[in-house]
């Protein structure tokens, strides 16, 4: 039953594992943040205890739901302009998949009668990925993304943590990267490292969404290509992503200008019209000043100049 919710929802995949605390994540997640890896995403070092045992979140858990959602888009962005990642191609993942979640739950109250649960999207401290795991969705790649067999690695992972006991999937034991190294010899500042680890505070998608500082390292100039809102080069070279296909998720439909805009028209954008266009977009996170400050980064011709415009320290 649980199943045919995610299928009449549009997920498209549901794997369900029990819900225990993740001691080796732990032991990972802590080692990660100790050698300083999530940058300036501080709020990674919070809630450490709830990232790691479901019951924190949801008294007397028993069950952890994950579901995927493709988001792989049918159209291509201008190769030409400034690059946005596929996932903010459309309307939020957070909106159009908390509404879904919504309405997961209220199917569970329906037909199976009073039940705790929660519902999550990269909105709160869920270890996603390890779950997804756990319910044998998929292998966590060498470049940290869930991959699945099927259809690649273009989804988004939610999480439903229930008090419900339901039977359990067998874990994903599988790696089929093997001797595979397209995704870390691609990436352009070497933000992918050995043993499935990412170091986040390299990532381009760091420094295009989650850096709040008006600089940029002067260092990084040139290593960018064209990304100015998060960086897909990882997934784009991935063997399994062949398989993707496109999303069936009109949420998902790219907007027009995301898909058009050329350099010149990213450049001329101002605030007001940021704001009217992607007011439903995942760009909007990185702020009007933000996707300014990206901009300026790709498009500096002289050293000087740029590091004046960002007020950038000589190292």
């Amino acid at each position: 039953m649980i199943r045919e919710f995610a299928r009449q929802l549009g997920f498209e995949h549901c794997g369900i594992a029990r819900a225990v605390k993740l001691d080796d994540d732990a032991r990972r997640l802590e080692s990660w943040l100790n050698k300083g890896m999530h940058g300036g995403m501080k709020y990674l070092e919070n809630h450490f205890d709830l990232r790691i045992d479901p019951a924190k979140l949801v008294p007397g858990a028993k069950s952890v739901i994950t579901l995927l959602m493709n988001y792989f888009p049918a159209e291509a962005q201008n190769e030409q302009s400034y690059q946005v990642s596929k996932y903010a191609y459309g309307s939020d993942y957070h909106e159009v998949i908390r509404a879904k979640l919504k309405q997961f739950l209220q199917l569970i109250h329906e037909k199976i009668g009073e039940v705790h649960g929660r519902g999550f999207v990269d909105s709160a401290p869920v270890l996603e990925r390890s779950w997804a795991q756990r319910s044998g969705a998929g292998w966590i790649g060498k470049s940290g993304n869930l991959i699945t067999k099927k259809g690649g690695s273009y989804f988004f992972i939610a999480t439903l943590i229930t008090d419900l006991e339901l039977y359990y999937d067998d874990p994903f034991a599988k790696d089929y990267c093997g001797s595979c190294t397209k995704c870390i010899d691609a990436c352009p500042t070497d933000a992918i490292l050995e043993d499935r680890v990412v170091d986040g505070s390299k990532c381009i998608s760091y420094y295009t969404i989650e850096l709040k500082e008006m600089t940029i390292p002067s260092d990084l100039r040139g290593k960018f290509g064209n990304w100015m809102f998060g960086c897909d080069v990882c997934q784009d070279v991935c063997p399994w992503n062949r398989f993707s296909q496109p999303t069936k998720e009109t949420g998902f439909t790219p907007l027009p200008r995301v898909l058009n805009f050329s350099t010149k028209d990213w450049e001329e954008l101002t605030e007001e019209t940021f704001r009217e266009i992607f007011r439903h977009s995942p760009i909007k996170r990185s702020k009007f000043e933000g996707i300014k400050r990206n901009i300026k980064f790709l498009s500096a011709k002289e050293a000087t100049s740029f590091d004046e415009q960002l007020h950038i320290q000589p190292e």
